[in-house]
């Protein structure tokens, strides 16, 4: 059959509302409400919450023998409060994965216990050239050289404490999206790239009148980051689990930011090999463009299903996207291409 077309507005309209949306791993509800309303408009899809905070929609299939589930995770990198230190600023703690360089000099929302959001940057304890010299760029990067700036009247610990802020409180930074030449630069397209490609292609099917082959759950995972995301909130009825997470880009790695990509291989042992076989034909087939790689330090929430117990096939495909885990870049063709391959794999 002849795939439907997409909506590429659609896509990175979604996408770019999402992207802006803060969501730090444990801070996540906004995005998964941002995600949940967008959904609300097919009233066919049965949509629940677990108990962890994830988003899983029931997509009725034309038949309901080996149900199938996609995942994605609308939670990001980010960081705590650690410590509320003397001069009024403060000390964090990462969330995720990611090297403090990446977001130094970076805007900030601090989000206290009130849903107050106080703007700051992150910044070296020392960050003046004209002060520190050389000190600047010698000083390591690391959880006790920086600092967020609130942007706030503040010199002290009490001044801070005043504004609301707490140890404990989320900090989620800037995306930065930008769209240019077909290019979507921003932080966190990992993994929320991979949902507006979900959501694209339900639209696109809904509006060509297709059902998926079988019933299908969309689990929008929120704690994907720290490695525990899809660990649970999939039925256990579910024969295969295609997850849809951003390709690695670099070099030595096969993947590029203008094809999707098929991961067999990452730094927890092989995806399934059948269904990644039938993932590969299904693009043949389709004249899908995808590259096949293997990922060095990278895990996925399929993973964290098969470490709960989940028996269950899964495979892993998506988007290139360069500089992951920083700031990060993408291109409109790899985004069509993964939004084609969901579609051919529902309704094969």
């Amino acid at each position: 059959m002849t795939l439907p077309p997409l909506d590429h507005e659609y896509l990175l309209n979604f996408l770019s509302g999402l992207l802006n949306t803060p969501s730090p791993t444990g801070y996540a509800h906004q995005a998964v409400v941002y995600v949940r309303e967008a959904l609300a408009a097919y009233p066919e899809l049965k949509l629940s919450l677990t108990r962890k905070g994830a988003l899983v929609a029931t997509w009725p299939g034309e038949r309901a023998d080996a149900p199938r589930a996609l995942t994605a995770h609308v939670d990001t990198l980010g960081a705590m409060v650690k410590e509320v230190k003397s001069n009024g600023r403060l000390k964090l703690t990462r969330i995720g994965g990611f090297a403090w360089n990446t977001v130094e000099g970076e805007g900030c929302k601090v989000f206290t216990r009130d849903g107050v959001a106080v703007r700051g940057a992150l910044l070296l304890t020392k960050a003046s050239s004209h002060v520190y010299g050389k000190e600047v760029t010698e000083l390591a990067r690391d959880d006790d050289n920086l600092e967020v700036r609130l942007d706030a009247r503040t010199e002290s610990e009490e001044e801070t404490l005043a504004l609301g802020i707490e140890v404990g409180d989320f900090v989620a930074f800037d995306p930065r999206v930008e769209i240019v030449n077909g290019f979507i630069r921003s932080r966190h397209l990992d993994d929320k790239a991979c949902v507006a490609c979900i959501l694209t292609a339900l639209k696109a099917m809904q509006i060509a009148g297709l059902k998926p082959t079988q019933t299908t759950f969309l689990h929008i995972s929120n704690y994907e980051e720290v490695g525990h995301g899809a660990a649970a909130g999939i039925p256990p009825e579910v024969a295969e689990l295609l997850v849809v997470d951003m390709a690695a880009v670099g070099e030595g790695q096969n993947s590029d930011e203008y094809h999707a990509s098929i991961c067999v291989k990452d730094s927890g042992g092989p995806y399934h090999h059948g269904l990644s076989m039938k993932l590969r034909q299904l693009a043949i087939d389709h004249q899908i463009p995808y590259r096949v790689d293997i990922y060095p330090y990278y895990g996925s929430d399929g993973e964290a299903f098969w470490h709960a117990g989940g028996d269950v096939a899964v495979a892993l495909i998506g988007p290139g996207v360069d500089a992951s885990h920083s700031y990060e870049r993408t291109h409109l063709d790899a985004l069509v291409a993964t939004t084609q391959w969901i579609m051919a794999y529902l309704t094969s």
